[in-house]
């Protein structure tokens, strides 16, 4: 019997730790661990992108709506290089991730080899965490174990770099001797909790409040219940940051959606009125759009102590998991017998839809981006996992799509980057095949790398129970969220050489490898489309052709704010008479009459 290699003892710890996906790709560099791949069956299973980045980015997916570990791997030099990004986008939202990565031969180190990059200098700070570089059999398990416990303990990215030569080694388990690391598998997790003083002049402060704003972020995704409960004895309204869409229902009547640039009209109202905030599990850094400083008396619950009293000047920081706090506070909350804050709230919230209904309707040329997004919420099925790129994509994700309680979100939250769009869908899908994902792109995002990643679709589609991965694609020509930035930001018109896009048939390029493909150019067809693609029996690609001159407006614009940045910005710009006449029209769906108007 051969004896077994160091690689073959990596795959066999990942194995025990329940890892059943490593993303990668290939390359001589980890040419021991392919091999050891062959000997092992495949398990846990080598999942192969088109490109080291898609496979950090798919990994980082996986991790996300798994609520697991993602496990990426790389050759040494360019396909290490390559995983930065995604790991990057890892780091920023916090999300747990290894990389196994490659490297030259140890005799081969500091003689300026080929492929030979100082990779521990290079993921010093993205994998600051916990970064080690294997060098003899004896360093693992302890190496790996603990890059698996620190990504686990610190929602963050970690490395190990296995030198190609030593992967090849025979394994020879640390001793019970001098300097020796032994290791153990597993972790058992606390719930945290603060003090009980700590929770009861939170909740002095809460109960002093008489108009409280709630900001639940991607850490309240576990305490939906206690959230829910806490908002209905504050008579709180709720906002959400980007990455926490999918911690609330957008169905309770006082959701107000998301909050900042990207956020809705009910958010920033509420948030400008209010007289106390609970942030729960939220570093949402645009401190513009919370309460003046002064006006609200605020209290913060994070489990991760770092990332408390930022942002805001809050009263009481309180470190813990969000559902454990949540319920030491909950006995000691007093239910508010005004409602009128509560109402207002609501009446706003259902006036916001219906006003996102009404500009989903407007007329554009050709389609009308909201309306993409709205036909979806009207037709989303259970269980659906949603994701989106950076992007004008991200706008109307962010506001025009309502989510149920069991529906999924996310996209590349502080980072924001673009590209992740389709790997995030490929990684929902391995992370739950059974549950249909939904991607949202831009055509920048599509030609900068989704189309390549239609390949791996294509490879893997059919292990899926749940064959239904929809890739709606806003084919407008136009890197069209930078040419609004450059508007808005800059004062700027559209610099055409850097935002207009080649056109291509994204349509064409889905059928070419087998999947469903439906080009979408008129607005009565969407909703149509919709369907087809829910009903599939593979993956589909929406090609749809949006205007490029509807605005993503910002929920504090006024009618007056838009009009004169239209006359002073627009000034030379190619598509001016568009962005006027689509800018008003979507923006005057606001001051039309609505259905609960007297």
């Amino acid at each position: 019997m051969a004896s077994k290699t160091v690689a073959d003892y990596i795959l066999e710890r990942l194995r025990d730790w329940g890892v059943e996906k490593v993303f990668g790709y290939p390359g001589d560099g980890i040419n021991g661990l392919l091999a050891a791949w062959g000997r092992a069956g495949d398990e846990p299973m080598f999942v192969q992108a088109r490109h080291e980045e898609m496979s950090a980015f798919e990994a980082v997916g996986y991790a996300k709506f798994s609520g697991g570990l993602g496990v990426c791997a790389a050759t040494s030099g360019p396909g290490a290089i390559h995983l930065l990004n995604g790991l990057y986008d890892a780091k920023l939202d916090h999300v747990p991730v290894v990389a196994i990565v490659g490297q030259t031969n140890r005799s081969a180190m500091g003689g300026s080899y080929q492929q030979e990059v100082d990779l521990l200098s290079l993921f010093k700070d993205v994998a600051s965490d916990y970064v080690q570089m294997v060098t003899v059999p004896e360093q693992l398990p302890n190496v790996l174990d603990r890059a698996i416990r620190v990504a686990l303990a610190e929602h963050a990215p970690t490395a190990i770099i296995i030198p190609a030569d030593v992967q090849e080694l025979e394994y020879s388990a640390p001793g019970h001797a001098f300097k020796m690391v032994p290791s153990s598998l597993g972790i058992e997790w606390p719930q945290v909790a603060a003090e009980d003083a700590a929770i009861r002049k939170a909740a002095d402060l809460l109960n002093a409040g008489e108009k409280v704003a709630i900001l639940a972020g991607a850490g309240a995704r576990g305490a939906r219940a206690e959230l829910m409960q806490v908002a209905d004895l504050l008579g709180a309204g709720v906002a959400k940051a980007l990455l926490g869409k999918d911690v609330l229902s957008d169905e309770l009547p006082y959701v107000t959606g998301s909050i900042g640039l990207l956020g809705t009209r009910p958010s920033y109202e509420m948030m400008n009125d209010c007289d106390t905030l609970l942030t729960v599990g939220s570093s949402f850094p645009y401190s513009q759009f919370m309460p003046s400083f002064g006006q609200a008396r605020g209290v913060q619950i994070d489990l991760d102590a770092k990332q408390i009293g930022m942002r805001y000047p809050y009263e009481v920081n309180l470190v813990g998991d969000a559902a454990a706090t949540l319920r030491a506070l909950i006995p000691l909350l007093e239910r508010k017998e005004s409602r009128s804050w509560r109402e207002g709230i609501e009446a706003n919230v259902e006036r916001w839809w219906e006003t996102m209904k009404m500009e989903a309707m407007v007329d554009a040329a050709p389609i009308n981006p909201m309306r993409l997004f709205h036909e979806l919420s009207e037709r989303l099925p259970a269980g659906a996992i949603i994701s989106a790129d950076s992007g004008s994509a991200a706008n109307w994700y962010a506001r025009n799509l309502r989510f149920r309680d069991d529906v999924r979100g996310s996209l590349s939250g502080t980072l924001a980057t673009m590209g992740p769009g389709v790997p995030y869908g490929i990684g929902a899908k391995f992370a739950h095949p059974d549950r249909p994902a939904i991607v949202f792109a831009g055509d920048g995002a599509m030609q900068m790398n989704g189309l390549a990643e239609l390949i791996t679709i294509k490879h893997y589609w059919q292990d899926w129970s749940d064959p239904r991965l929809i890739v709606a694609v806003l084919h407008n020509n136009d890197l069209n969220q930078v040419t609004w930035e450059m508007r808005a930001m800059q004062g700027a018109a559209k610099f055409p050489q850097s935002q207009t896009l080649p056109d291509v048939d994204y349509a064409a390029f889905a059928a070419g490898l087998g999947l469903q493909a439906i080009t979408v150019d008129k607005p009565d067809q969407i909703a149509s489309a919709w369907e087809r693609a829910l009903s599939a029996d593979r993956p589909t690609v929406l090609d749809v052709h949006v205007d490029p001159d509807v605005p993503p407006i910002p929920p504090h614009a006024t009618f007056e704010q838009m009009k004169d940045s239209a006359e002073a910005i627009l000034q030379g710009d190619e598509n001016r008479w568009g962005l006027i006449r689509e800018g008003v029209k979507t923006k005057i769906q606001e001051f039309l009459p609505h259905r609960d108007d007297k």
